[in-house]
């Protein structure tokens, strides 16, 4: 017969619970840590959606960036070119469908979509094997800052003053001032003009990442999709049209499927892969990976990438996230905004399902 179990002696059982309370104690604080609630002046990701909200306004139910927007379906046909450089089957062989989204920066769905030069594009790639491919590009070449703090001040800076309803001329050129690495950015943004069609726009990701190929090789790229046909007509909407984006993008997908080619651009030794402030120079390697072939739209209230996070850290094996800051916090409160909408979409009165929401 075996002997029954002796009970640990008193004072062990306490250092036992006084270990595991040490243990609850220690998770506790990261979580703290991590939610901002011991520091209350660290930047959090509450905080960057809290600071997109303020910008563009209340507007329960839809994305805190990117707010107006179409949904949109296809697919991609990669061209064989880039599986030397990645291992993913992405880029290998056969068609992998898409879901997208076509849209306007900011927070305000109701803009005027010639408000704001920029134009985005976000696409999530559904691998046969269940991976996906998520990424979000705009119509840009740079970035304006190369921080999540300074993505923040920028955003509190422009954000329009009670006041007058409009951003305080003084604030905003005090941070761009304080902020040499705009530089860039700002010359471009001179010269912007608001696209008049959503197919005429080059997309660029803007951060670099790194694909890795089969002998576990990395090589870090940056990526564009540019459309197969050239821009049409002067790039002016009709007189008064506000919203006449999504209307071009119905009647181009009614004489057929809009294509953009996915291209990779390798960087060389020396180019900036954490910082995308800054642009590669014009004579980098371009790889040609395939086409992206978008065959149909849907209203984004009710489309299928309503319910799609466009986190760009959500990537198949063979793509891996660079060092650049800027990415990781895009990740995080993408996170925020989303679980914030989702959160609403049950209290708007009058519906289900609301017009939607993208970070």
């Amino acid at each position: 017969m075996q002997e029954p179990k002796k009970r640990p002696p008193p004072a062990n059982v306490a250092g036992r619970w006084a270990l595991i309370g040490l243990v609850v104690v220690a998770v506790a604080a990261a979580f703290a840590y991590v939610g901002g609630w011991l520091t209350p002046a660290r930047l959090t990701p509450k905080r960057i959606v809290d600071a997109l909200q303020a910008s563009g306004g209340e507007h329960p139910g839809f994305r805190r960036n990117h707010a107006k927007g179409i949904c949109v379906g296809g697919h991609f046909e990669p061209s064989g070119a880039l599986a030397k450089y990645s291992s993913s089957p992405l880029f290998a062989n056969g068609n992998t469908p898409v879901v997208g989204r076509l849209a306007l920066p900011g927070g305000n769905p109701y803009a005027a979509d010639s408000s704001v030069p920029i134009r985005s594009f976000a696409l999530r790639f559904d691998l046969a094997d269940g991976e996906q491919w998520r990424t979000g590009m705009n119509a840009m070449p740079v970035f304006p800052v190369s921080t999540p703090q300074a993505f923040f001040d920028l955003t509190k800076a422009t954000s329009p003053d009670p006041a007058t309803g409009k951003p305080n001329p003084e604030k905003a050129k005090a941070f761009f001032m304080s902020h040499p690495e705009t530089g860039p950015f700002l010359g471009w943004i001179k010269t912007a003009k608001p696209a008049a069609s959503y197919v005429d726009e080059t997309y660029q990701s803007i951060n670099a990442f790194y694909l890795r190929d089969a002998n576990g090789e990395r090589h870090a790229v940056r990526w564009k999709v540019v459309p197969e046909t050239p821009a049409a007509g002067d790039g002016g909407p009709a007189a008064g049209d506000t919203d006449y984006l999504e209307a071009d993008l119905t009647r181009r997908l009614a004489q057929g499927p809009v294509r953009w080619h996915l291209q990779m651009i390798l960087a060389a030794p020396g180019d900036p892969v954490d910082d995308a402030t800054k642009a590669w120079p014009d004579d980098r390697q371009t790889i040609d990976a395939g086409v992206v072939v978008i065959d149909s739209a849907q209203p984004q209230a009710n489309g299928p990438c309503r319910d799609v996070n466009y986190d760009p850290t959500i990537l198949p094996h063979g793509i891996e996230i660079s060092g650049d800051p800027i990415i990781v916090a895009r990740s995080a409160a993408y996170a925020v905004s989303y679980l914030r909408r989702t959160g609403e979409e049950g209290h708007l009165p009058g519906t289900a399902h609301p017009k939607e929401d993208q970070r």
